[in-house]
């Protein structure tokens, strides 16, 4: 396995997720990222980056993240993160629960010149916030 593209995936959840170091988007990413999510392909580049990252923070505090690489090929990384955060802030319709949340984020991430071009995203953040609410 390539343990640069594993070690540039854990550094970017480092600085960007767990640091909110918005400035190092330009380290990690492509300036045409693509996510592709729930349906939707976003084509936000650097901007959707940082929309993103400033929308998770503003909602959870103390957020750490766990990275754990799966598999590589050629190009594509597989991988998994854990995430976990007080949920002290609205996140996309979802108002401040107070709680301390915990869910995960499956990637499939495909690098291009030693950036993460595109990605491919599944997370049951969700459904940890509708289950929240209802407790």
């Amino acid at each position: 396995m390539n343990t640069s593209r594993a070690a540039k995936l854990r550094a970017a959840n480092a600085a960007l997720v767990v640091e909110g170091d918005l400035d190092a988007v330009g380290e990690f990413f492509t300036p045409d990222y693509v996510v592709h999510v729930t349906g939707r392909d976003m084509h936000n580049g650097h901007d959707g980056v940082r929309g993103f990252l400033v929308m998770l923070r503003k909602a959870f505090e103390e957020l750490q993240v766990e990275v754990e690489v799966l598999v590589e090929a050629k190009d594509r990384v597989a991988w998994q993160r854990t995430v976990s955060g007080t949920h002290r802030g609205n996140f996309m319709g979802f108002p401040a629960t107070g709680r301390k949340m915990v869910w995960r984020d499956m990637l499939t991430s495909r690098f291009d010149d030693g950036l993460i071009a595109e990605e491919w995203a599944i997370s049951d953040l969700a459904e940890r916030l509708l289950y929240a609410r209802k407790s």
